[in-house]
């Protein structure tokens, strides 16, 4: 099935550079078996989509507004097929604090936390230093790629890393620190298919390294150790859970969750990404090469899902 795809990338989010990478991979990937545009997300998204009147779209954008629902509903005013989770999937996904509360209610393994908007800094750290101690993991509430994280593992002042998670917006999402290897597992859920899981990816670090922004993107910073090294049970335990936050938060097509595992192998589940990235460096689509589906295969499916998606709500069966 050869298809009109509309590739949307960019905008002014802050991960706009990563989704242009992204994209740029997409693009190639499926140039070869369809018709593709790449399309920035800017003021002319509209009349540039209307010009081209895609089948389906496929919006390769990272962190709000392309991830958080937004794009999504406006595709759906469009009436355009889109790769990816619903507006509601997507939305309650890029919000940590509602999503763990969602994977609290189905018993995942979750760290404490706390909602941190206080607009004095000394006392947003008072609050948090009376709750967790100097301990902690400080994090922007609705952002992508480590962008704002700050980890405290010996304590130290939290002005600054305050300061920092609020470049991202008003609230942000504090945790105690917890000390672990950092692992994802990713997930293909298409229409009329099981839904897989990948293996259980390990990310392997320069000692005293975390995955942060400069480790996901720069080449050579990071290996992708698949499957990761950890007991069989952990594995299992670890794709379960990968499996029930997709499906608690409702998501479709693909996912990709990341976890900490303890040296006590304990497993803690921080959250879940609904456009994973697909960048050279991007641990997705290496899990699915992993797994024995190449990059090439993986992005025709997920557009031929969206299609066929498409077509079944337009020809629901008779009742």
């Amino acid at each position: 099935m050869s298809l009109k795809v509309a590739v949307v990338a960019g905008g002014d989010s802050a991960e706009s550079a990563i989704s242009r990478s992204s994209a740029h991979e997409v693009l190639l990937s499926l140039d070869e078996r369809h018709v593709v545009e790449l399309i920035e997300l800017d003021d002319s998204l509209t009349k540039n989509i209307t010009a081209f009147g895609p089948d389906v779209v496929f919006p390769v954008l990272h962190g709000p507004p392309g991830e958080d629902g937004t794009v999504q509903g406006y595709l759906e005013i469009l009436g355009i097929p889109y790769v990816g989770s619903d507006v509601r999937g997507s939305a309650l996904a890029m919000d940590k604090y509602v999503a763990k509360t969602l994977f609290r209610k189905s018993r995942l393994p979750v760290l404490e936390d706390l909602l941190v908007s206080v607009d004095d800094v000394d006392e947003a750290s008072a609050a948090i230093s009376e709750r967790f101690g100097p301990s902690v993991v400080i994090k922007p509430l609705r952002q992508g790629s480590a962008l704002g994280v700050t980890r405290l593992p010996d304590g130290g002042d939290m002005s600054e890393p305050i300061k920092r998670a609020r470049r991202y917006g008003d609230t942000m999402l504090v945790e105690p620190y917890f000390e672990g290897k950092e692992v994802t597992a990713g997930v293909l859920d298409l229409e009329g298919e099981e839904k897989v899981v990948f293996p259980v990816t390990e990310i392997e670090l320069a000692d005293g390294e975390w995955y942060d922004f400069r480790n996901r993107y720069e080449l050579g910073r990071s290996i992708h150790k698949i499957p990761a090294d950890l007991p069989q049970h952990v594995l299992d335990d670890i794709t379960n859970y990968a499996s029930k936050a997709h499906e608690c938060l409702g998501l479709r097509d693909l996912s990709r969750s990341d976890f900490l595992v303890s040296s006590t192998n304990e497993v803690v589940l921080l959250e879940v990404n609904t456009m994973p990235g697909m960048t050279p460096t991007s641990l997705y689509p290496d899990a699915a090469r992993a797994a024995g589906l190449s990059f090439s295969d993986l992005m025709d499916k997920l557009v031929v899902n969206a299609a066929n998606r498409a077509a079944d709500v337009s020809h629901p069966p008779n009742v």
